[in-house]
Order: structure tokens, then sequence, then C-alpha cells
């Protein structure tokens, strides 16, 4: 059973932030496995500000992170994180830097407190500050007394609490988090998405957040990154994917599905088949009465027609969809 979150104000930033446009900026980032590209080409620039990086397993979302990161090393292109260059400054780049990983990283037989308190101690604080950070982040996260608790006897959802905490003890500028709500209930999940949408305007702290809710990544992030098949396939704010897609239409027929593609294709309208199975239709109307009108001229069978879809579900769809069997050779 997860604990009750209890109410507590935001620590203080620590010193020694960096001034700089972009916190995330690669030039052809590109990374090989032996004949395996996992990365290709990926040029971008990412301001501040809470960013969902989207992709389907296998994508290449973890190859990203962990280049940017050290964990691996890129085999083309550059990148600087916090206007550090990776290769060149590797130390000063994960500096302001906080990561929280998919999998477990505790350490058996340490008390939470305790391991929070090493992993600040690692990232260069004095002990004693590492200890009372370890309390005020604890307590941000809703640990409460399973703080004093060895980290391996912890749910599921207290050990994902906890590796935020470690993530967030040193006051990162930029904090990486892989999977963040995996493993909590409901009131736990809802607490932690709260905390992540405020580290930001609390903290002043940048989020990538990686993850396969697209619901949580809409509700939190401002900005959103999609990877697929090793490639960049959209880097834009979430306003802005909104807007774009204004006048798109999902349809779900009940047959006869390839008549309904050739029909309002011959409009001029833009039909891709989506994964699901439905249709996805981009006009230039902002209305739909002109896909009744063709139905009944065409009499077309039956469909469910879903105006305006989500977004973002929507551009994931076709992200997958547009790039399937495209994925980079060596």
């Amino acid at each position: 059973m997860s604990p009750t979150p209890v109410p507590v104000s935001s620590p203080p930033p620590l010193p020694g932030r960096v001034e700089t446009d972009f916190i995330i900026e690669t030039d052809r980032l590109g990374k090989t496995y032996g004949t395996q590209r996992a990365l290709a080409d990926v040029t971008v620039r990412v301001p501040s500000g809470t960013i969902g990086l989207l992709g389907p397993n296998g994508a290449g979302k973890s190859t990203f992170i962990k280049c940017l990161l050290n964990l691996e090393t890129p085999t083309t292109g550059s990148a600087r994180v916090l206007g550090r260059d990776i290769r060149t400054e590797p130390r000063a780049s994960r500096e302001r830097i906080g990561y929280s990983p998919e999998r477990d990283c505790h350490i058996a037989g340490l008390a939470g407190c305790e391991y929070v308190a090493y992993c600040g101690q690692l990232s260069g604080m004095p002990m004693r500050l590492a200890r009372q950070r370890t309390h005020e982040i604890l307590d941000l996260v809703g640990m409460g007394q399973e703080r004093y608790r060895p980290v391996d006897t912890y749910s599921t959802g207290m050990k994902q609490r906890v590796k935020l905490a470690q993530a967030l003890v040193h006051d990162p500028q930029v904090v990486f988090l892989d999977e963040p709500t995996n493993g909590l209930d409901p009131s736990g999940r809802e607490h932690i998405l709260k905390l992540i949408g405020s580290l930001r305007r609390d903290l002043g702290i940048s989020v990538v957040m990686c993850s396969h809710l697209l619901r949580d990544i809409e509700r939190v992030c401002d900005r959103v990154i999609i990877i697929g098949h090793g490639r960049l396939l959209e880097h834009d704010t979430i306003a802005n994917l909104k807007n774009r897609h204004r006048r798109v239409v999902e349809i779900a027929p009940a047959g006869e599905r390839e008549r309904f593609v050739a029909a309002l294709a011959s409009t001029g309208a833009q039909v891709v088949t989506l994964p699901n199975g439905r249709l996805r239709v981009e006009s230039a109307s902002d209305s739909i009465e002109w896909i009744l009108q063709l139905m009944r001229a065409q009499r077309l069978p039956p469909a469910e027609i879903v105006a305006n879809p989500d977004a973002l579900h929507e551009l994931f769809l076709k992200s997958i969809a547009d790039n399937h069997g495209s994925q980079p050779q060596s």
C-alpha cells in the first residue's frame, strides 16, 4: 500500500545553475551497435520546460537518453547538455543532471534515506548537506516514515518514489525520468504526476519524461519529442500539435474500407490507414458534413466518425504508421 502523501513545501534550489537557451542540442547524433543502427542522425534543439519523450519499444528513446547521459558513447554526431559538450566535457555535462531509470537502481541493505543521501554524496554534495537535502526531498515525494526502512523491502510504488528522490536530491537543472509512474496505484500516480508537473514551476527543474502513457505526457508536458526507428519524427509544443491537427478526422468503417479510402482520396483529402484499422483523414474543412454527404452519395456503409481526435495519440499512431518498415540500416 502506498503511503499517504503529506503536503510539503518545495526545498529551495541550490546555487550553481547554468544559463543556456537550450537544455539539449544535438547535431546528427547517431549510435550503432555492430550492424544495427539504434539512433540515426538526430538533430534537435530543446528549450527548457517539461518535455515528453515518446516512441514504441525499440524506437531509440533509451539510446538517446543514454548518449546524452554519457552512459553510451555516440558513434556519430555531437550533443550538448546545458551547453556542455558530452564528448569534451563529460563530467561537466553530467553535474546538473538527474536520472531516474526504468529499472530498479537501489542498493540492498540501505535504508531509503541512507540510499538517497549516498546518491547525493556521489553527486558531489557534502555529507551534512546531502542528509539534510535527503529528508526534504523524501518529504516532497511522500515517503513519510518509510524512509527508514531498507529499500529492498519497498513496494514497487515506493521504489519509484525513492528513485525520483535520488534523481532530485542534488538539485539538478534537468532531470530524465524513464517511466516514472510504473507500478503506482491511482493515488500514488496522481501524486507523482502533480510533483513532476510542479518541478519546473516551483524548483526551476526541466524534465524529460519518457513514457508510453500518452495521457501522462499530455497532462504534465508542454512539449513532445517522438522517436521511431532511431529517427526524430516530431518535436513541437503540445499546443502547436493540437492546433495543427484541428482538421483531422478518424473514421472506423463498418465495412468496405477500400471503397472508403478511394472515395475520400477522390476529394483531395489525405487518407492514412492507422495500425488500429481506422482511417486518418485530413482536409481543408473544419466540419464533418462533407464526409456525411460523401457517404450518402457513394452509398458507403455506416462508420464511426471522430472529429478532432486526441492530437498526441493521433500523431503518435501516424508516426509509427508512416515509418513502419523504415528502420535505418547501417
